[in-house]
């Protein structure tokens, strides 16, 4: 049962981002194109970082999470926003600099570290935009990818940091979003009430 989960998990990741585009194309969601761009290169970077320690638990999650970034990535360009200001520009920066001590350190577990420093802070400009307009994002796209990582995480065969530290960074980073939508779009309700 146990081996099941990533797979599980890797078809959550997979049917996340369907329902995802459907709700960009439908201009239900307009996901932050630096974040998108950002998630991108991240995801093909931790693909890496975890195919290189033979992490065969979270490959599986990371492999659909680049999979899904790409197609959101793509939709971002003509239906996002965002993706000029100086933080968004800020973030990449660091994101890229992320990136790149990856390369020059060859460690995989350090990658992994970089890569999701640089995935959160790739995250930074949609946290803002959810905050400020919760309307341009749906929940229940990232609280898909909530149960994808717990189900990462359960399927973790030692609890060590390196093995569990992907799986649990993808839980909370998205528990943070559904978060500000559902609050945001609770209190925009009430402030039509």
């Amino acid at each position: 049962m146990r081996s099941a989960l990533p797979i599980v998990s890797a078809i959550l990741a997979l049917i996340a981002p369907v329902i995802y585009c459907r709700a960009i194309l439908r201009g239900d969601a307009k996901p932050h194109r630096t974040t998108r761009f950002v998630l991108l290169l991240i995801t093909i970077l931790t693909f890496a970082s975890l195919l290189a320690q033979h992490n065969h638990q979270a490959i599986w999650l990371a492999s659909a999470s680049a999979i899904q970034a790409v197609f959101i990535f793509a939709l971002s360009i003509k239906h996002g926003m965002g993706g000029r200001d100086k933080s968004d520009i800020i973030c990449l920066v660091i994101a890229l600099a992320g990136m790149i001590l990856w390369r020059i350190t060859k460690q995989p577990v350090l990658a992994l570290y970089f890569a999701i420093l640089a995935d959160f802070t790739g995250m930074i400009p949609a946290l803002i935009k959810t905050y400020r307009k919760p309307e341009t994002e749906i929940w229940s796209y990232f609280g898909i990818d909530v149960i994808a990582g717990m189900l990462t995480l359960l399927a973790s065969k030692e609890w060590t940091v390196k093995a569990v530290l992907y799986g649990l960074y993808i839980m909370v980073i998205n528990i943070c979003m559904v978060s500000i939508i559902l609050y945001g779009q609770r209190k925009q309700k009430a402030t039509r009430a």
